[in-house]
Parts: C-alpha cells; sequence; structure tokens
C-alpha cells in the first residue's frame, strides 16, 4: 500500500528552514474536533458545571490566563484616589455562607462590585456568586456593609444521596470593585466590562477545601430506611482515581532494524484516569509530548526516507510526528495540521554514525525541540528549535505507532535502544528518564563493529589485491562489499566442512574464530552459528551475553534463523530476553513476508519444511534418496505412466522433499510428461502454473492457459481459480476473475478466498464502488483458515494494528499466525532436512548440531525431535551441551501452540519423579497429564488414574479441565472409574490394553469390595438377633423359676421347662451354623 498524489509544501516559518517535500498528501481533509473544555470542574460531569456556570464564564485553554491587577495600599490609595474598596472575609476558607465585611468610599454616584470566581486544573474564572448596589446619597463617606456570600452546596459539601458530584476547586478569589454611574458602570453592564471600568478594586484568596475533608449537608429530609442504608454502605467509600503515568515505553531491549519494510507497532489506548483523559482530548490541536529513543546507525538512509518513529492513523496516512533519516542523515519530521494538510521540516544537523545516541523530540504546540545527546554522560549533543505558526493535529489514540520499516517505508539499518513516550509532558533532555539497562549489551554491540571494521579493511585490501591480479574482467568489476561477503562465505563453508566431520563437535572452539571472521564480513550465518553456540554451551560455556551479541547481529543482518530465534525468544520470554509480543512480531513478521518470496525463487540452500518426528518409525521408513528404494520404486511406476507416481515423483523434486534433493528442471520434465500423457487434472494444473510463470522452463502463455481450462472442465478447484488469476493478471478483467474466484471460493479453494479480498482491498471489486476492508478482511481470515500464507500474514497484520472492528488488537495471536508462515521458510527447512538425514545415517555429532540450531528458532518440531536425541545419547547431550537438553527442549515444546501430547507425558514424568536439579512437583505433574489426556491420549488418562490410587488429589480446576463434574463424581472412586473409561475408549488397541485391564481391576474391586461389605452386615445381624434370643430366653427361665419351688439341678424341669427347650435349641443350632460361614467370608479379606 503506497502513497501516491502530488507533493504538498508548507506555509512560511519564523524560523527559515530548507523547504521540503511531505511524504504524501492526506486522502481527505480531515477537521478535527473542537479542542474544547471539559465537561466540567476537575473533570466532573457535565451537570455539576452547569450549577456553577449560571453566569458567563471565561474558558481557559492554557494559553491565556486572566491577570488580577494588584492592588495598591490604603494609605496609597488615599493619596491617590478619593475612592476606595477593600473587605474582609470572616472566615478565610469556603463555607456554605461566608460573611464578608466591605468598606468602601464614593466620590460620585457609584456601583460596588462583590463577586467570587473560582478556578480548577482545568478552568478558570468561573464566577459562582454575584452581588451589586448603588451609592448615590452616601458620597465622600466611608461606609461598611455586610455581605452573606453564599457559594454553591457542591463546592461546601461531600457528596450524599442528594450531593452525587461534589467539585474540587484549586482557587477562590474573592473580588470587589467601584464603578461611577456615568463611566459605563450601571447595573446592565457585564462583568468583565465593568471591571475594565473600574475605578477601585480589591481581592483575596480564600482557602478551598478538599472534598472529602468537607462536612456532610443536612437536607432536613428523612429517606426510607433502605434506601438510608444502602447509602450509608457507600458513603464513606473514597473513590480513587486509577493510578496511570502520562510516560509510556515503548522498548525496552535492544530491536535490530534490518532496514527493510518491518517493525514494531504499539498502539496507545485512551486513558483510564478521567483528568489525564480530559487533558490529552483538549490538547488535539495543541500537542504538548516528548519522543525519547536510543539509536545506533550503521548507515544513512540509501532511499528517500527511512523510518524511524512515526504515526499511522485510521485512514492509512501518516499523523503527528512522523520522523523520518534521510539519505543526508539528518532528521525529517512531518506532522499533519488541523486544516487537513501536512508539514514537513528537515533538521540543520545529521546525525551520527556508529555510536550510541539519545534523540529526544518534544512539541509544545507550535514548537519543536530536537536534542542529540551522545556518550555515556550525554554531554555532548546537537540542539535545533524549531517554530511554526500552525496548528498540528494530535491524536495519538486515533491509529497507530511503528519503530522502524513497515509496508509504507523501509526502517533504519541499525539498532533501536529503549523507547520512552510522554504522551502529556514537553520535556528538557535533563528531565527525560530514559536510561538503557542494557549497557553491557549495547557495550558489545559497539565493540563489535569496531572490530569488523578492521577485519573488513583487511579482507577488503585483500580482495582488491586480487582483482588486480585477475585478467577477468566480470572479477575486476565486482564491487568491493561483494567480495568481502563472498569471502565471509566461503570461511563459513570452511568452518561447516570440520563441523560436518564424525568428531564435529569436538572442532567447535577451533572454528569459532573463522565464524567470527565469517560473521564481520557479513555473511550472518555464522552469526546464528555462534549466538546458538553461546546460548546452548555447545562444547564450551554458556555465555548468555555474547549469544545475545550474534543473535542481534544476525538479525540486523536479515538472516532468517536468527530473526525466528529472536522472534522465538521473545514471544516466550526466555533466557534473558523479556517478554514483548510486538517486538516478537517484529521480527517473525520480516520472515513471514519473505517466506512466499522464498518458495517462489527455487534458490539458495532450500527445503520443504515437512513435519517428521524421530518417534514416528513409520515417517522414517518412507525418508529416500534418489537411489533410495522409494524413489526407484515411484520411478518406475512414473514411466509406467502411473499418474499418482508422477505427481509425488515432481513434488518430491521440485519442493526437495522426503530426503531428495531439489531439482527443479527434472521435477518439470514429471510434470509435463503426467500432463500430455494422461488426463490427470492436478498434474495438468501444475504443469500449466510452470507454464505461466516460466519456472524452469520458457514461458508458453497459449499452451498453460489451454491447459488450465482442461484441468478446470474436469471440476479442479484449483484450475478455476487460475482462470480468475489468469483474467486478472493478463486481461485485466476483474469482472471474469471475480466471476471464476466465486465459482472457486464455493468448492473450497483458499487462494481464491485471498484473491477476492485483494479484490475489496484495492477496490475494483466489480459492481462495489471504493475499497471495502471489512470485506477484505474477512476473506483473507477465510484464505488464512486453508493454510493461505498471504492471506495468514495481512490477519497477522490486523491483529497487531486494531485498525479493523472485526480484528480486535491481539497481539499474541498476530505472533501466532506470523510464527507459523516464518516457520515454512525454506531456509530452515534445509537445516532439518541436514539434521534428520545425518540421523538416518548415524551421524550423531552432525544430528545433534543441526537439531540444536533447527530447535533454537522455535520450531516444536525439531525441539521434541532434540529432546528425543538427548534421551537416546544422554552421554553425547551432557559431554557437549551445557544445559539440560532433555528438560530444556521437552519444555520448551509444551508452550507451543501445536504441542504434541508425548511432550507433556514427558514434562508430567519429569516433574513426578524430578530430573537433575529439578524438584518433584506433583502438582505441575498433573497438570501436563491433564493437557495430554485433553489432546486424546489415552496415557494422560491412565496416569491421572495412578495418581489417584497413589492418594494424589486431582484440583477442581482440573477436573474442569477435563469436562468431568466434581459433583457427579464426588469420591476417588468415582473419577477413577470416569478416568479408566475415557482412557479405554481413547485407546487405539483393539484387543486388552492396559486401559481396560485396569478398568476390569477397578470393578472387580469394587465387586468383592460390596461382597465382602454385604457379608460382615449378615455376620452382625445374625450375631445380634442370636444375643436378643438368647437374653429373651434367659429371662424368661428367670421370671418362671421365680414363679415355681426351686428344683435341684440334677432333677429333670417340668413340662413348662422342657417345652422351651426347643425354642434354645434352634437357636444354638443357627449360632453353630452360622459361625463357619463367617469365617469362611473372613478369611479372603485376611
Amino acid at each position: 500500500m503506497q502513497r501516491r498524489g502530488a507533493w504538498l509544501w508548507w506555509p512560511w516559518r519564523q524560523q527559515q528552514q530548507p523547504l521540503l517535500p511531505v511524504l504524501g498528501p492526506r486522502a481527505a481533509a480531515m477537521v478535527p474536533p473542537s479542542g474544547g473544555v471539559s465537561p466540567g470542574l476537575g473533570g466532573r460531569p457535565a451537570g455539576a458545571l452547569l450549577l456553577l456556570c449560571y453566569l458567563n464564564f471565561v474558558p481557559s485553554l492554557g494559553r491565556q490566563t486572566s491577570l488580577t491587577t494588584l492592588v495598591l495600599p490604603r494609605a496609597e490609595q488615599s493619596a491617590t484616589y478619593t475612592d476606595f474598596i477593600y473587605f474582609t472575609a470572616f472566615e478565610g476558607s469556603v463555607s456554605n455562607v461566608s460573611e464578608v465585611s466591605v468598606e468602601y468610599l464614593c466620590s460620585q454616584p457609584c456601583v460596588v462590585n462583590l463577586e467570587a470566581v473560582v478556578s480548577s486544573e482545568f478552568r478558570s474564572s468561573i464566577p459562582v456568586y454575584k452581588k451589586r448596589w448603588m451609592n448615590e446619597k452616601h458620597l465622600h463617606i466611608s461606609r461598611t456593609q455586610i455581605v452573606r456570600v453564599k457559594f454553591p452546596s457542591i463546592m461546601v459539601y461531600r457528596d450524599d444521596y442528594f450531593i452525587r458530584h461534589s467539585i474540587s476547586v484549586s482557587t477562590v478569589i474573592l473580588r470587589a470593585w467601584i464603578t461611577h454611574r456615568h463611566s459605563s458602570g450601571g447595573l446592565n453592564v457585564r462583568g468583565e466590562e465593568n471591571l475594565l471600568h473600574a475605578v477601585a478594586k480589591n481581592y483575596t484568596l480564600l482557602r478551598t477545601v478538599p472534598p472529602f475533608e468537607r462536612p456532610f449537608k443536612d437536607h432536613q429530609v428523612c429517606l426510607e430506611w433502605n434506601v438510608d442504608f444502602l447509602w450509608n454502605l457507600w458513603a464513606n467509600r473514597i473513590p480513587q482515581c486509577p493510578l496511570e503515568s502520562d510516560a509510556v515505553v515503548f522498548l525496552n531491549f535492544p530491536y535490530a532494524s534490518s532496514g527493510e519494510n518491518t517493525g514494531i507497532m504499539k498502539k496507545l489506548l485512551r486513558f483510564q484516569n478521567r483528568e489525564l483523559e480530559a487533558t490529552r482530548s483538549q490538547r488535539v490541536d495543541y500537542p504538548v509530548f516528548t519522543v525519547s529513543l536510543w539509536l545506533y546507525l550503521l548507515h544513512y538512509c540509501k532511499a528517500n526516507l527511512c523510518g524511524i518513529l512515526y504515526f499511522v492513523d485510521a485512514d492509512e496516512m501518516y499523523g503527528t510526528p512522523s520522523i523520518f533519516l534521510t539519505e543526508e542523515g539528518s532528521l525529517h519530521i512531518q506532522m499533519h495540521l488541523v486544516r487537513g494538510e501536512d508539514l514537513a521540516v528537515k533538521t540543520k544537523f545529521t546525525l551520527p554514525l556508529k555510536e550510541w545516541f539519545r534523540l529526544d523530540v518534544s512539541f509544545n504546540g507550535g514548537q519543536i525541540v530536537v536534542t542529540t545527546s551522545i556518550g555515556q554522560d550525554l554531554k555532548r549533543y546537537h540542539n535545533q528549535t524549531i517554530s511554526f505558526q500552525e496548528d498540528f493535529y494530535y491524536n495519538d489514540t486515533a491509529g497507530y505507532f511503528i519503530i522502524g520499516g513497515s509496508r509504507y517505508v523501509a526502517g533504519i539499518e541499525g539498532f533501536f535502544g529503549p523507547v520512552t513516550y510522554y504522551r502529556l509532558r514537553s520535556l528538557q533532555p535533563a528531565q527525560v528518564l530514559n536510561p538503557f539497562h542494557e549497557r553491557e549489551l549495547a557495550e558489545q554491540i559497539k565493540l563489535y563493529y569496531e572490530r569488523c571494521a578492521e577485519v573488513q579493511e583487511i579482507v577488503s585490501g585483500y580482495a582488491s589485491t586480487v582483482q588486480v591480479g585477475n585478467e577477468r574482467p566480470e572479477a575486476s568489476s565486482r564491487s568491493q562489499n561483494e567480495s568481502v561477503l563472498e569471502i565471509g562465505g566461503r570461511i563459513f563453508e570452511k568452518a561447516v566442512k570440520r563441523l560436518s566431520g564424525v568428531d564435529g563437535l569436538h572442532q567447535i572452539s577451533s572454528v569459532i574464530p573463522f565464524l567470527m571472521d565469517s560473521s564481520c564480513c557479513g555473511y550472518h550465518k555464522a552469526s546464528y552459528y555462534l549466538a546458538v553456540f553461546y546460548e546452548t554451551g555447545l562444547n564450551g560455556p554458556r555465555d548468555q551475553l555474547q549469544g545475545m551479541l550474534y543473535s542481534l547481529v544476525g538479525g540486523q543482518g536479515s538472516e532468517r534463523l536468527s530473526s525466528m530465534n529472536l522472534g522465538y525468544k521473545h514471544y516466550q520470554g526466555v533466557d534473558s530476553y523479556p517478554l514483548d509480543w510486538e517486538l516478537s512480531y517484529a521480527y517473525y513478521s520480516n520472515i513471514a513476508t519473505k517466506t512466499p518470496l522464498d518458495q517462489h525463487t527455487l534458490q539458495g540452500d532450500q527445503a520443504y519444511v515437512e513435519t517428521i518426528r524421530l518417534k514416528d518409525d513409520e515417517s522414517l521408513k518412507v525418508q529416500t534418496k534418489e537411489d533410495g528404494d522409494v524413489f526407484m520404486w515411484l520411478k518406475h511406476e512414473a514411466t509406467r505412466g502411473n499418474a499418482a507416481a508422477q505427481q509425488r515423483l515432481a513434488q518430491m523434486l521440485f519442493w526437495g522433499q522426503q530426503g531428495v534433493a531439489k531439482n527443479p528442471e527434472a521435477a518439470i520434465e514429471w510434470y509435463a510428461k503426467g500432463a500430455l500423457e494422461t488426463e490427470d487434472p492436478a498434474l495438468i494444473y501444475d504443469y500449466a502454473i510452470v507454464l505461466f510463470k516460466g519456472q524452469g522452463v520458457k514461458k508458453n502463455r497459449r499452451l498453460a492457459l489451454e491447459l488450465m481450462k482442461k484441468a478446470a472442465s474436469k471440476g479442479l478447484h484449483q484450475a478455476v481459480n487460475g482462470l480468475g488469476w489468469y483474467y486478472h493478471k493478463f486481461k485485466k478483467n476483474y469482472a471474469k476473475a471475480a466471476k471464476y474466484w466465486l465459482k472457486a471460493e464455493e468448492m473450497g479453494n483458499p487462494d481464491a478466498s485471498y484473491n477476492l479480498g485483494v479484490l475489496y482491498l484495492d477496490g475494483i471489486f466489480p459492481g462495489v464502488p471504493g475499497r471495502n476492508l471489512t470485506l477484505a478482511g474477512e476473506y483473507f481470515h477465510k484464505a488464512a483458515q486453508g493454510g493461505h500464507i498471504e492471506g495468514t500474514l495481512w490477519c497477522s497484520l490486523y491483529y497487531i494494528t486494531g485498525n479493523l472492528e472485526t480484528f480486535p488488537r491481539d497481539p499474541e495471536k498476530a505472533v501466532v499466525w506470523a510464527k507459523h508462515v516464518a516457520e515454512k521458510n525454506g531456509y530452515l527447512g534445509h537445516v532439518i532436512r541436514k539434521g534428520l538425514n545425518a540421523y538416518l545415517e548415524g551421524s550423531w555429532h552432525e544430528a545433534l548440531l543441526y537439531y540444536v540450531l533447527a530447535a533454537e528458532t522455535g520450531i516444536e518440531v525439531s525441539q521434541t525431535n532434540l529432546a528425543h536425541i538427548c534421551e537416546e545419547r544422554p552421554d553425547l547431550a551432557g559431554r557437549y551441551l551445557d544445559v539440560n537438553c532433555v528438560w530444556r527442549y521437552y519444555n520448551f515444546s509444551v508452550f507451543q501452540i501445536d504441542a504434541p501430547s508425548f511432550a507433556y507425558l514427558k514434562m508430567g514424568d519429569l516433574y513426578y519423579y524430578g530430573h537433575q536439579n529439578q524438584s518433584q512437583d506433583l502438582e505441575l505433574s498433573v497438570q501436563m497429564y491433564a493437557q495430554a489426556a485433553l489432546d486424546g491420549d489415552s496415557q494422560g488418562f491412565f496416569n491421572l488414574a495412578l495418581l489417584i490410587e497413589e492418594g494424589a488429589r486431582i484440583p477442581r480446576h482440573i477436573l474442569e479441565f477435563l469436562e468431568i463434574d466434581p459433583t457427579l463424581h464426588p469420591s476417588n472412586t468415582s473419577i477413577l472409574r470416569e478416568l479408566y473409561e475415557r482412557c479405554w475408549s481413547h485407546s487405539n488397541e483393539e484387543t486388552l490394553s492396559p486401559c481396560s485391564l485396569a478398568w476390569l481391576y477397578l470393578h472387580l474391586r469394587l465387586i468383592w469390595g460390596t461382597v465382602l461389605h454385604s457379608a460382615l452386615i449378615y455376620f452382625l445381624g445374625t450375631f445380634l438377633l442370636s444375643v436378643s434370643i438368647a437374653w429373651m430366653v434367659q429371662h424368661f427361665h428367670s421370671v418362671s423359676a421365680s414363679g415355681s419351688p426351686p428344683a435341684p439341678a440334677w432333677v429333670s424341669p417340668d413340662p413348662t421347662s422342657s417345652a422351651a427347650s426347643p425354642a434354645i435349641l434352634p437357636a444354638t443350632d443357627a449360632s453353630d451354623h452360622d459361625q463357619p460361614t463367617v469365617a469362611n467370608n473372613l478369611e479372603p479379606s485376611g
């Protein structure tokens, strides 16, 4: 999206500056809202202000202040004037009714005026009380009159049920004056005009009382008991304004700016504090702010202008402020005017190169002060003040700020340090608080480029000597920088060759100096290697500072893996990098925008990024080479005319998949053979695209169109989309293009969705006037969900800016989407492929090296693969890595969006058992197992159940996380049953599995417990019944014996006793019969 239009010039200024063209015209003149006053004193609601402003008031915006004339002493007045007036306030503070004694003398018929005027932080000269009276008879006589000044209740009392918004005032002025009748001082004259004709005047100040020190007013009204109760609960609560500062830290860690079209995007919100927000809204046409930023410039701008810090409004136009770097090294500062035009100015001084300095730009209305401070003490500096008569339009919430580059302009080449923005203050350099906390890192950056300047000088001199003796004209005409870069590349290749040996990791300490020289020559693949070596301690001690240095240097040099490393570290906030999603997005978006271009160029060390896990044996089996069995079988089938084999073979050769080296020429031969010999629509479409773009073959648009139509007629949605692309690109027939794209979009083609979005974005959709960003965003989002790279990039941009209502600002989501695209970059795929090939060949040193390089970029599949290698070869990891490899990379992987379930299980085990210096943590172990279970892994459910079996307690939030209702499963037994059932249902094994066996064992235990519990109840019940019967019989015997003469013990009982015997015998028999049963039941439980 480029700005187009005529150049603009600005009006004459007080201080002469060279006239410069601004960056572009506004789309339309923007008429800002009035910079009027806020709704009430101290930011109070408008209703309270209306109670005060029952008379005329004079608003003040800070540019003019009403002045009060100082009154001469009474003795001097008497000597100079006949008329005088002075008064005494009996109470020095504001109260409901204040008595004031006014003493005056009139030499002529006069009017005596008494007025009370209040002011707050945002308003001044608001009259709240006025009184006038005439004196025509008592002339040349000193008179005294007592006046009862009544102030509004909202100034005197606290908030209550009736006074809802009391007002805080800063000053209360009581003033009095005398005017003569003949000098236009009548009663009908306005107060301001009356005061101008005063012959005598005086004033005094009354002390104001803060709102919460005032008394409550007795309204003489009784409230209902419920209203009074609720009010008393609220009355003593003191409302507090949120603690908020106008100072905003945009950046607190160095940012490597590569000079490309990517940068950091920051959006400011309105203040939550009402007073601060009222101040901000008042200054829309009178900006008062300060920007302070640290810079380290490597070069001046190679284009017309390079972005430093600028504001982009909702209409995608530059706003106030916009600061750029010019080709000469000066600053280009641009502002937007209230009347809708743009204004720009260029500084007289230039910025220093290869030295850290702080740039402070402060605005105070129409005055701009630019200061450059250099050195540790910030003493040596350039300073320039520029003044304008124009009103600048300034609204820092109606858009977003950009630090560095964007799609509108390239950024600077160098580094940004801390950036602080003061939204409401114009500060002098000494007042600015913007410290450089990473001072040691900044010093290392400076030392690096000083050393590299010497290395480049030596290499350049050597290259010049070689070129002079070289007879080849192409060599002699080669630029000096290209020669230095080429030499750096050769040094890097020699170093990597030594690292790829059988004992390559042994050689790291010896190749580090070569990598440093290669980095200094501008070959920043070496910078990334050094960054990884230092950050992971690969065959050496860890040095976080040096790791950060080379990561930043590589990122500044636009090295893709370095930028991804920086983006990942800031995304997760690991390895001493601060968590900063906007900064992470700046790095990731840089690589994401290059990814589709890299895929189309088919140049350099690139390979298709494949998700191949070293744990997956099936995926490893299909990896092949040109002489491998899989490749030879596909080639055999393709030669026989198998369309599927031809297409797969062509894809493998075109993109370099499954271990096959990239060979676009051979791939195109198979595309052509399949398209011309078979009727497969996919092959016909692929070959048509190759002919359209001329990738590895001469362009043939006519044949390509025929093939595209043929594939479309067979119902291939990609071909239908291709026809729309043809009519859009070559015929400019947008109606036909839209027709085909709508059809393809209905068929589910994501490319068509993206293309429709482009039509709406450019405002060329047939029948729709103008641009429609909302519909464009909807189509881009639909394309992104289908995996479209450019659609994903647009969505990430919308999320980071928040300029579309359908895409609320979400920096984290923007980073996730940009990261997703960046991780498809072919240069990263090349490193991953080299690591995989080394693993398959059994070259452990090389496999560990390349997987460490890939894992540090933040791609999840390489992190889990590296952890797997460290598990397979703990001796190798322990010897060459100065980090806990298994813990570090499994831990990194579980914080990824697409982490596999086995990584959660591994981390759960590490937390459960403890690992090296990591102590046991059951709570985190439960969380890891629960996440694996949520991903559908049966092992996660099984491990959670085992933890419960061991006596662990599953927290309620974890159960809710797993959608297990604690109210339906109140006991551990119920939870165990649910976990084992889910484990069984998610198990992939058709036969008996550990989950099914555990479920069966649990139910057997429950059944046995139930049976055992029933036997105990039966035994206890029988025993109690027997005891009861025996007692009853004994009691019956004792009663019977007491009613008859006693008999000897050997005498047989009488018939009554004999009749009772059978009643005893059955009970005894039952007892004897049940005893063995009880014993049998109790034995298994023992």
